[in-house]
């Protein structure tokens, strides 16, 4: 049976121009992990760091270890890297055993019998890409550093919410395989379900010491087990499973998965074996033309799905820092936020197998971009074959996940060729189109044809439509946030939306952390070295402004403003478009996660801290969903039902004054069948008019305890003018302690409340956002990791929106 031994100890790093003592190395890990554990700089996510070590992108450097040969009793010893970043030699005693160049593929290399000093000597990722853009001549690109020229994580090299730390090492693992007569090479396994029958086929190809052996391969899953021959180096075990359980989405169903084992046989004898997990289902992607245009719905086990998604980007600019518990941790908060759809985006890397294990138990599926992002790549070699090889070992490496449902070619290029000028400075030159359009779907129709694919994001699936062209297939929305303000969301009904966002600063004790000692305020120094939007604090201040009265020079208010704005700006697409199916068919917020504390679009801010916009998401992607909207000269309330039964119930509306007086009322009935949304008019007598009166929708219980939430905790506001136009008054309210957190009691209306936990401790989390009370409502807020509770603390914690002076 062959044998595995890592190679996780005794690795050292040195400059190899040989100056300075070796330090120790971790393995997996990098230059930049390495650096910071001796001490030798200082953490680039801290102030104004990063600047500082910049210099470390742009060294080579060695990792070395010593390698011992192999045990005797195996014919071959193969030293095998799951990850290289980025170009590397690799040398045993001096002596070259190979070159590398992609940071997406693993590699492997005959070291049988061989022993001595094994040297991985990384180049610059800089100078392998300034040498391949001197080959293949300038490619356009969002961004000044040159990441389209080398197979490496785009976002390396900086980004719009990320810090440029051009990294290198072994960053994944590293093991020697030993074995005799023949070893599995590659499965690939087509996993498809039929009339309650699940059928799983693997193609298995075997390498050879001994051409002659005969071998067979055993296969199980489910109870069932069969046996096919080897022909030469390949062989196909066909499998089928009565009665399998189907593998849902969340929300959906339940996710059962199946151990599939795989043995490769000499005899009698076991020579290697493969495992995975697999899940029954069937994906499709419907792109069907209709009177609106082109649509783009995920077909899960023949259900049509509203997708609610998430943006993912590589969860630390260090990706082997990433273990499987921060892994679950953090698609664990996107399931608990309603996600069921999580989008790893092109810029980043194919994640590892703890994140789409992750997937496949939480029940989110997976849209894998390929890793292209927001330039033109050139399709020249060496990239070319890189580009093939990789997706080769990736499409088969990650087939065996039933949350895999979706391929993308890539991010924006399809658009950025159009609308970003490329097209008449490229004057012909190969820009990616082959990629998208050509090798990649190509690859997937023949390994994987079990799941579709498309071109890219945007892309409105061919060139006859403008590739944002948002009544045909998949649509960006960054005018909004960028030009415009949050309220354009509701002037359009895109068919899919897979990219919006509004930013944010991080919470308080994330930036009290990351700018020690700093006095912060908007345009401090370290507060704008975290920001990397362009006029990012710019497009803050304009949506804000549109909304609230900007607060000139206190920093803690400016602070809770942006993140209220934020809430709101996505809660306005998200609502007017689920409101809307099933013309659009999805929402991806731009963006769960962050790699490292900074303003930016995201959910969860780079210390794990959740923002008010990943518990307003809690709202926004339940399965139930009130939401106004005006329609017609009048208003609609849309009651969205994304559940498995039918929604049948009274409301309640009420015309308000900002006083808390009931001007009018009304009870009608509430009827959604399932996964359908349900339109109610508003009457006219309920239509509030001016700064000082608002409408109030509550679902039948909601707040009759006094208790904001409770019953089926479902409420809609519609305020007919901007917040710096509402009579709000002073707001008046109550702090007690109770069980596990905190009790507010209002006396007015209070809108936006919120408490900001971190502030009472680092490690204190609120367990909800905002929320608006009405006289006389009461909210309990629990509270964990609090030390010390105090009433007039968590005072000093909350805020709201207060009238304009």
């Amino acid at each position: 049976m062959r044998q595995v031994t890592p190679l996780t100890d005794g690795w050292s790093l040195r400059d190899p121009d040989g100056t300075g003592d070796p330090l120790p190395a971790v393995v997996p890990g990098c230059v930049h992990t390495d650096l910071l554990a001796a001490g030798l700089i200082p953490d680039p996510f801290l102030g104004r760091n990063e600047a500082e070590v910049a210099w470390v992108g742009r060294r080579d450097w060695t990792y070395e270890t010593e390698l011992a040969a192999g045990p005797g009793a195996h014919e071959q010893t193969d030293l095998v890297f799951d990850g290289l970043d980025t170009v590397a030699e690799i040398l045993l005693d001096g002596r070259p055993l190979g070159r590398v160049r992609n940071m997406h593929r693993s590699y492997r290399f005959d070291v049988t019998g061989l022993s001595g000093r094994l040297a991985v000597r990384f180049a610059s990722a800089y100078a392998e890409a300034e040498a391949v853009r001197g080959r293949v001549g300038e490619r356009p690109g969002a961004y000044a550093e040159p990441y389209q020229y080398v197979r490496k994580m785009a976002c390396s090299f900086g980004w719009d919410w990320g810090p440029t730390l051009v990294t290198a090492g072994i960053w994944r693992p590293v093991r020697l395989e030993h074995w005799s007569t023949a070893r599995i090479a590659r499965v690939r396994p087509l996993v498809t379900v039929e009339g309650g029958v699940g059928r799983v086929e693997l193609a298995v190809d075997v390498e050879r010491t001994r051409v002659e052996a005969p071998l067979t391969v055993e296969a199980s899953v489910g109870g069932v087990r069969a046996r096919a021959e080897i022909d030469g180096t390949h062989g196909t075990v066909r499998l089928e499973v009565p009665d399998v359980r189907l593998w849902w989405p969340r929300g959906y169903g339940e996710q059962p998965l199946y151990d599939v084992a795989l043995t490769l046989l000499h005899g009698e004898g076991a020579l290697d074996e493969w495992r995975r997990r697999i899940g029954f289902r069937t994906v499709e992607l419907d792109t069907s033309p209709d009177a609106h245009g082109t649509g783009f719905t995920l077909v899960v086990n023949g259900e049509r799905l509203f997708a609610r998604g998430v943006n993912w980007i590589p969860d630390d600019v260090f990706p082997s820092r990433i273990t499987r518990e921060r892994y679950r941790r953090r698609l664990e908060q996107a399931a608990g936020a309603g996600v069921d759809l999580v989008r790893v985006w092109g810029g980043g890397i194919y994640e590892s197998e703890d994140f789409y294990d992750a997937c496949d138990e939480l029940g989110l599926l997976v849209w894998q971009d390929f890793p292209f992002a927001c330039a033109a790549y050139p399709e020249e070699q060496p990239l070319r074959g890189e580009v093939e090889a990789e997706a080769r070992e990736n499409v088969v490496r990650l087939m065996p996940h039933p949350s895999l449902v979706l391929w993308n070619g890539n991010n924006e290029n399809l658009w950025g060729f159009r609308d970003w000028d490329w097209e008449p400075g490229l004057a012909g030159d190969s820009w990616g189109e082959g990629y998208y359009l050509g090798v990649l779907p190509r690859v997937v129709a023949e390994l994987d044809p079990t799941r579709p694919y498309t071109a890219g994001s945007p892309w409105s699936g061919s060139w006859l439509h403008h590739p944002n062209d948002p009544a045909h297939g998949t649509h960006h929305s960054w005018e909004v946030w960028n030009r415009t303000d949050y309220a354009d969301y509701r002037l359009h009904v895109p068919r899919f939306v897979a990219e919006f966002g509004w930013q944010a600063p991080p919470a308080y004790a994330t930036l009290r952390r990351a700018l020690p000692g700093e006095e912060l305020a908007p345009d401090s120094p370290g507060m704008l070295h975290h920001q990397k939007a362009d006029d990012g604090n710019g497009k803050l201040e304009r949506g804000l402004a549109r909304h609230f009265a900007v607060p000139e020079g206190d920093f803690d208010r400016w602070h809770y403003l942006m993140q209220v704005n934020q809430a709101r700006a996505v809660a306005a697409g998200i609502e007017h478009w689920r409101a809307h199916w099933p013309l659009c068919a999805g929402t991806v917020v731009w963006q769960l996660n962050d790699c490292w504390p900074v303003t930016s679009w995201a959910a969860i801010d780079g210390d794990g801290r959740e923002k008010p916009l990943y518990h307003e998401l809690r709202r926004l992607y339940a399965d139930r969903l009130l939401t106004v909207r005006a329609h017609a000269g009048g208003l609609v309330l849309a009651a969205v039902n994304q559940s498995a039964k039918a929604w049948h119930g009274t409301l309640r509306l009420r015309r308000m004054s900002v006083e808390g007086t009931v001007i009018a009322e009304a009870g009608p009935a509430l009827a959604a069948e399932a996964r359908t949304v349900a339109g109610i008019g508003v009457p006219a007598e309920l239509v509030p008019a001016g700064p000082k009166e608002f409408l109030v929708a509550d679902a039948w219980g909601s707040s009759r305890s006094g208790e904001a939430g409770s019953g089926d905790g479902l409420r809609a506001l519609h305020f007919p003018v901007p917040d710096r136009e509402v009579a709000y008054p002073r707001p008046e309210f109550e702090v007690a302690l109770a069980p596990g957190g905190i009790t507010v009691t209002a006396r007015t209306l209070v809108r936006d409340l919120l408490l900001q936990a971190d502030r009472l401790d680092p490690d204190a989390r609120a367990d909800r956002g905002l929320v608006t009370l009405l006289p006389g409502e009461r909210v309990t807020i629990g509270v964990r990791g609090w030390k010390t509770p105090d009433p007039d603390s968590a005072r000093s914690a909350l805020y709201c929106v207060e009238p304009t002076r």
